[in-house]
């Protein structure tokens, strides 16, 4: 089960490949100024997680009037994620935890994904400015997508 509603937000820094190279994204340098959607995905180069960060690549410009900031997060290498997000023009900031530390703080493990080692559950959280959990949701299966429409109502509130 994800962390719940009303708890604080486990804080974290993971990479992101960006043009200038690795760079490291904080969740708390968010805190106090912006709201924020975490997404966590399986694994790149799949057709549901494309479909997802595709999908909510072409509503970023709503969940930034909504205060939002939106990222994507893997036990991807960042190097695998940023050919992926070129490849499907993803927009999203997409942050490696290789290491599998934020998804398990998030208590969102999928166990054994297809065979090849545990992942990263499908999953939705919504941080508020202050830090604290708005809403949080991991879908049944890897195959069932967030409901986007409870995510933006929560940012909404």
């Amino acid at each position: 089960m994800p962390l719940a509603v009303g708890t604080k937000a486990p804080d974290f820094t993971l990479k992101t490949k960006a043009p200038e190279g690795l760079k490291d994204v904080k969740l708390s340098d968010n805190f106090g100024k912006r709201q924020t959607v975490l997404l966590f995905f399986p694994a790149v180069f799949t057709g549901v997680c494309t479909q997802e960060m595709c999908d909510q690549t072409s509503g970023l410009g709503e969940y930034e009037k909504l205060g939002a900031t939106v990222y994507g997060v893997s036990v991807d290498n960042a190097f695998a994620q940023e050919a992926w997000a070129k490849h499907n023009k993803i927009g999203i900031t997409l942050l490696c935890d290789l290491n599998k530390s934020v998804t398990k703080a998030y208590d969102v493990v999928f166990p054994n994904l297809a065979g090849m080692g545990d992942t990263s559950a499908r999953a939705a959280f919504v941080i508020g400015a202050d830090g604290v959990i708005k809403y949080a949701e991991q879908t049944p299966t890897p195959k069932d997508l967030p409901d986007f429409g409870a995510v933006k109502a929560a940012l909404a509130r």
